[in-house]
């Protein structure tokens, strides 16, 4: 399998990122490693997870996640140095513990290792923005854990272009390093927060780009056809709000792809951004390993150019 060099980071990822947050939530510690051991069987080796994954789970307290892909990887089912982890610092794990200053992310990172039972992260991300947090500040803090060896390459998640740009001149400025990976929401329906000036400017600084939400929270498989579809489902209140005119011409594309090709509206949902010239990879999930199977695929499917150009027109 062909890995994706990730930006200046030195760092390469498998071309379908598995998304940690199911772990904990809807796969249960079993599950999860199941997956896990099929994910890397199957040739593919990066992990993105967060700190606050999963705390809206009723009885979770957050670090759900990180915890059982440190229990994993504690098991010594794949070497360490032959799995990329991402995870990420800024989202709300308690009271007063949130944002990007230098104090709370030098206790944070302290946490994950501990949770995830490894010396290092290989690609840490500052998750939202932290309006109160100088880039400078942030910045700086990544940088020492740079230099202490505990992070091997840094990134964010949810700047737009105005905001990425101000952190790579704050970094210039002060001489620190900066942003080289995004992680920005999008696929085929959400596409107008990176589309354009972001995209634009991830090309043009050889930013690495890793998509979350890649499948509209399942409603690029298929499966959401109707509301009834979505009740009593875990990612169902989120898939429902997909279900409009533009959401159904977007269906009705993947179904005319499908057919051509012999592949799944998933499969096709993720190749479509693969063949995006600023995306690196897309984050996409699983809980069983049928869906692991069909993700898989993904990372080979190449569509024609006629088939990007319907998927295009549908979901403008």
């Amino acid at each position: 399998m062909e890995k994706r060099r990730l930006g200046k980071t030195g760092l390469s990822v498998s071309p379908i990122v598995f998304g940690g947050n199911v772990f904990g939530w809807t796969a249960d510690e079993k599950t999860s490693f199941g997956i896990l051991d099929a994910f890397f069987d199957a040739g593919f080796d990066t992990i993105d997870t967060a700190d606050v994954y999963s705390a809206w789970v009723p009885g979770n307290k957050g670090g759900d996640s990180e915890e059982i892909i440190g229990k994993w990887l504690k098991q010594g089912r794949i070497a360490r140095d032959k799995a990329v982890i991402i995870t990420k610092v800024g989202s709300e794990m308690g009271p007063g513990k949130k944002g990007l200053k230098e104090q709370y992310i030098l206790e944070a990172v302290e946490a994950s290792l501990k949770r995830l039972q490894t010396d290092y992260i290989d690609l840490y991300l500052s998750h939202w923005p932290d309006a109160e947090t100088p880039y400078e500040e942030t910045l700086g803090a990544f940088a020492k854990l740079k230099q202490q060896g505990k992070i091997r390459a840094i990134g964010c998640s949810n700047l737009d272009a105005t905001q990425l740009q101000a952190s790579f001149n704050a970094a210039e400025k002060a001489g620190l390093p900066r942003y080289d990976v995004i992680q920005p929401e999008y696929n085929l329906y959400d596409r107008a927060s990176f589309e354009g000036p972001l995209a634009d400017l991830c090309v043009k600084e050889d930013i690495g780009v890793i998509t979350y939400f890649s499948l509209a929270a399942g409603f690029l498989s298929g499966k959401y056809r109707s509301k009834a579809d979505t009740e009593g489902k875990a990612r169902g209140g989120k898939a429902a709000a997909y279900l409009d005119d533009k959401g159904l011409k977007i269906l009705a594309a993947l179904d005319t792809v499908a057919k051509e090709t012999g592949a799944k509206p998933a499969e096709i949902a993720l190749a479509w951004l693969l063949a995006k010239k600023a995306v690196t990879a897309p984050i996409a999930s699983a809980t069983s390993i049928a869906q692991l199977d069909s993700l898989t695929k993904s990372a080979s499917l190449k569509l024609s150019d006629d088939a990007v150009t319907l998927l295009d027109k549908a979901g403008a």
